[in-house]
């Protein structure tokens, strides 16, 4: 995409303060498919860093969180990457060791998050619960924890995402071993009992088959009402609420260390804290903004459940996840 001539004198302004920003500059940004779709936050997103940089925002779409992390892996210091967005915290610690990150720069005062954040690299843009979302016009009474699900008569069916591809499944994992450490095996058993089929990828699982009634239930996000409510106008759609607390979700953005534009991507991080970004998140991406929007947060979100957040360190994911994901195939293959 050319550079956009009709926003110069905003660019003007916007070089001024980024001292070296060049106009012209392409900043690259991996990311995920959904981001970018149509429907997504992505080309508003575009947009709006467009009118004020003079530049051009070339987002380059992955399937995922996971397949962002191998694309950074196997390009290496070679990559095209200016900025990588999509790596939530569970894989933090994975692209840390990568040794290809930059320190953001960015001030974090205006952050607003359920948990406290410091990183020198990792900037947070939005943030959810992993939760099951059920059709209530197929389920009068939800599970109100896993016992509840695991004990739900034979035909409540879920459908689920496989942790080794997707961030979702890796979600669900990780909550499964916070709620029952060592008894997870157990549960991952009596789980099977409940799945219709894992997808690789939460498209494919909410889209292709809940969303055209495959079955009631489907692991998604406590915020996937919202879309329904604000969006389509139905409560059809609900969260669950788990008495045993949902494992949390932080979505972040880091900067390339070796990218050829690093004060425009640096520009771009400190975009990310600014309304101008965040109100695309509430019904683009459909997760919590990272900053207080305050009237511009969607009348809906006051109708979401909030659950008590559950959490592991990224440090504790890096080192624990190949045994938790063995864990889970030796269950699914019983």
């Amino acid at each position: 995409m050319a550079p956009k001539v009709q926003v110069v004198g905003v660019a003007l302004a916007a070089l001024l303060v980024a001292g070296s920003v060049q106009a012209g500059e392409t900043l690259t940004v991996y990311t995920y498919d959904s981001f970018v779709s149509e429907w997504g936050p992505g080309p508003g997103i575009e947009e709006a860093f467009e009118a004020r940089c003079g530049c051009d925002l070339a987002f380059v779409a992955l399937p995922g969180g996971v397949d962002i992390l191998q694309r950074l892996r196997l390009e290496g210091q070679d990559t095209a990457a200016d900025v990588v967005l999509g790596l939530d915290m569970n894989l933090m610690a994975e692209a840390r060791a990568l040794d290809l990150l930059a320190p953001h720069g960015v001030d974090t005062g205006a952050l607003d998050l359920p948990i406290d954040w410091s990183d020198d690299n990792f900037l947070p843009y939005d943030w959810g619960h992993f939760a099951f979302v059920y059709d209530t016009e197929r389920l009068e009474t939800p599970p109100g924890s896993f016992e509840e699900l695991l004990d739900a008569p034979d035909d409540v069916k879920v459908i689920l995402q496989d942790p080794r591809t997707s961030v979702t499944g890796l979600g669900l994992l990780l909550w499964i071993k916070k709620v029952y450490g060592e008894r997870a095996p157990e549960i991952w058993a009596r789980l099977n009992e409940r799945v219709l089929t894992v997808t690789s990828g939460w498209s494919q699982a909410y889209f292709s088959l809940f969303m055209n009634g495959e079955a009631p239930m489907v692991l998604s996000y406590a915020t996937s009402p919202a879309y329904h409510m604000a969006v389509e106008g139905t409560d059809r759609y609900q969260a669950a609420e788990f008495d045993d607390g949902h494992y949390l979700q932080v979505e972040t953005a880091a900067r390339v260390a070796t990218s050829e534009h690093p004060a425009l991507a640096r520009e771009f991080l400190a975009f990310m804290l600014t309304p101008d970004f965040q109100r695309h998140i509430p019904l683009g991406n459909v997760m919590h903004p990272a900053i207080d929007l305050g009237d511009e947060l969607p009348e809906v979100y006051e109708r979401l459940i909030a659950p008590e957040s559950l959490t592991f360190t990224p440090e504790a994911v890096q080192a624990h996840r190949r045994e938790w994901l063995r864990e889970w195939r030796n269950a699914a293959a019983r």
